[in-house]
């Protein structure tokens, strides 16, 4: 078995933490973009790909649910990874001496109060791990940098701040990726359902497709909605349920929006992490 899991971002990178906690006797890949991330799965060189998909403060990651319908991957299993920002920069810099701050850009909209704090000029980067490394080698006093603990390790450099996000509950939801489609045992305890689905143009169609989940008593926990080829309208959707496709509740509700739908694929039947168990619950079903 081929032990290894890809991550987009460079060593230091949340996403190679939530790699190491998953995974921790896998080797974790580095990869430049998601794509390379999906590619190193669909080849066969690694076995799953860690790929954030949503935070709750900075909301869903961009591009990912355009790439996930394209791909032939499927969703094994999710990690939630709570996250801690830090402010690191050269030795010899100090809170006096920096001026800008580099990261990628949902860290830089996660941490907007204590950039504002402190007066600094946000600098979008590829990456927080890859901005780290870009201000070690910078070696400029006035440049920093918000990254994780282990990347300031890696890179030599010196947290002048720490936990500096906005939120305490800043939390990053990442969904593991396999080429293997094999879906979670029924009767296992918690399990998600993911799926995308396309409409027919008919009137009322996502309304009356959606009505199933509320008539046989399915929790939606997520539905959104985005464009496709170019057009103004939302024309697929993504959405995540609590259940098993077996389960004769979640079974009919999917045979209802099958029947008002064009195209329907479930991306993964996987079991639901622990970290669910905290999250805020509402008697509302959808």
């Amino acid at each position: 078995m081929i032990r290894r899991i890809t991550f987009q971002g460079e060593p230091g990178a949340n996403s190679h933490i939530a790699c190491r906690e998953a995974f921790p006797d896998f080797e974790a890949v580095p990869c430049a973009t998601f794509e390379d991330a999906f590619t190193g799965v669909e080849n066969g060189s690694a076995t799953y790909a860690m790929i954030p998909i949503e935070n709750s403060v900075a909301g869903r990651v961009a591009d990912i649910h355009h790439l996930m319908p394209q791909s032939t991957l499927n969703i094994v299993g999710e990690h939630f990874l709570p996250l801690s920002h830090q402010l690191m920069a050269v030795k010899g810099a100090s809170l006096s001496t920096i001026k800008t701050v580099q990261s990628h850009v949902m860290a830089l909209g996660q941490c907007r109060k204590a950039i504002r704090a402190l007066n600094l000029v946000p600098l979008i980067g590829a990456d927080t791990a890859g901005s780290a490394r870009e201000i070690a080698e910078a070696r400029d006093v006035t440049r920093a940098a918000i990254a994780s603990r282990l990347a300031a390790e890696i890179y030599g450099l010196e947290i002048l701040s720490e936990n500096i996000e906005d939120e305490a509950h800043n939390t990053t939801r990442f969904v593991i990726l396999a080429r293997d489609g094999e879906w979670a045992p029924a009767g296992n305890g918690p399990v998600v359902t993911t799926f995308v689905f396309r409409v027919r143009n008919v009137p009322a169609a996502l309304y009356k497709a959606l009505g199933g989940f509320a008539t046989n008593g399915v929790n939606m926990t997520k539905l959104e909605s985005y464009q496709m080829d170019g057009h103004f309208t939302a024309t697929q959707f993504y959405a995540d349920v609590d259940g098993h496709p077996d389960d004769r509740n979640l079974k009919l509700a999917l045979e209802e929006l099958a029947f008002f739908s064009r195209e329907l694929r479930i991306l993964g039947v996987y079991p639901a992490h622990p970290y669910r168990a905290s999250l805020p619950t509402s008697e509302e079903t959808y």
